[in-house]
């Protein structure tokens, strides 16, 4: 089980944010409306979408198009948004009340326009996680696993707010009911979870995605079993943390918004990772390394978890892999 003493520590700070209510209306607008982007931005990243932070407040905000992106990258991020527009109409509720329909519900939104044969209703497939070793429910499983889901949740009265947000997102994506969209919907409905009980949403950073996959991969293999998902339970009380952190900063003042991410040029992806900056340049243009931002002088700028797809494109070559294979490989 997750350490007490963890949740503790953000109880203390969510009674401080408490104390500081209701808020200025102009520093929740700004606050709302950053925590949308970045909830959207950092949930498709996760996903494989390559539009940068910058890109996704356009598309978003300004229903702006991309140039050299997909229309389905553009649909993923107006539908996030929207998606995340429905959760915070449903904060007033508890999470005892969640139904299926509203699972359904963000589903639909989620694969608006890019898959309308399967949002918001169950996979009739078997569906198996690309370089996993987790096997995933037989589809005929799908509605009875769900429908104990949600008597879970609605009996669930003794876990820690966070513990329960990241507890039923677990469990979702165990499950994993649809043939597509499963994370996004799992991290909607861990914080519409966290804001029902009046949390900051979690943000699970771009640079997190690895650790993040890998912590819900391990309690997956082993049935869930002694420890086995106590990183994964940090891993989400450190982002609440983090967004806790956002808001007792703004409320007094200061600079709310985390450190960016660290960013590198691409002779510094060369040099970090041993290659040749003509291989960085050719790798990049075969889609097999994502750009994270383009400043205004038009530099190329890699998020640092670039480093370690380098090294696993590197390795894949060397076992002979295809062009098509390391593709599928690096998603």
């Amino acid at each position: 089980m997750p350490k007490k003493i963890y949740y503790k520590k953000l109880s203390e700070k969510k009674k401080i944010l408490d104390k500081n209510r209701p808020f200025d209306k102009a520093l929740i607008k700004n606050l709302e409306e950053w925590f949308r982007i970045e909830l959207t931005y950092t949930s498709n990243a996760i996903e494989g979408n390559s539009l940068s932070r910058a890109e996704t407040a356009l598309v978003v905000e300004k229903g702006l198009t991309i140039g050299g992106k997909s229309i389905t990258e553009h649909l993923e991020a107006m539908n996030t948004a929207s998606a995340l527009d429905f959760v915070k109409e449903q904060i007033k509720r508890k999470p005892c009340d969640l139904r299926e329909k509203d699972i359904l519900k963000i589903h639909s939104i989620i694969l608006d326009k890019i898959d309308r044969e399967n949002a918001g209703i169950y996979r009739r497939v078997p569906v198996r996680i690309s370089g996993s070793a987790v096997v995933l429910p037989n589809p005929r499983k799908v509605q009875d696993l769900m429908d104990n889901f949600f008597k879970w949740l609605k009996n669930e009265t003794k876990m820690h707010a966070v513990e329960l947000a990241s507890e039923a997102h677990y469990r979702f994506v165990t499950i994993h009911p649809f043939i597509d969209g499963n994370g996004r919907t799992a991290r909607l409905l861990m914080n519409m979870i966290l804001m029902m009980k009046g949390f900051p949403p979690a943000i699970i950073r771009k640079n997190d995605r690895l650790a993040y996959i890998k912590s819900l991969e391990k309690p997956q293999l082993v049935n869930g079993e002694g420890d086995s998902k106590n990183d994964y339970f940090k891993l989400i009380a450190d982002a609440v943390d983090r967004s806790l952190n956002i808001y007792l900063k703004a409320i007094k003042g200061e600079n709310a918004e985390p450190e960016n991410e660290k960013l590198l040029k691409i002779g510094e992806l060369a040099k970090a990772t041993n290659q040749t900056v003509a291989t960085i340049r050719h790798w990049t243009k075969e889609g097999l390394l994502q750009v994270a931002e383009i400043t205004e002088s038009g530099y190329q700028m890699y998020g640092e978890e670039m480093v370690a797809r380098v090294e696993r494109v590197r390795e894949m070559r060397e076992r002979g892999m295809n062009l098509g294979e390391i593709k599928e490989g690096v998603k």
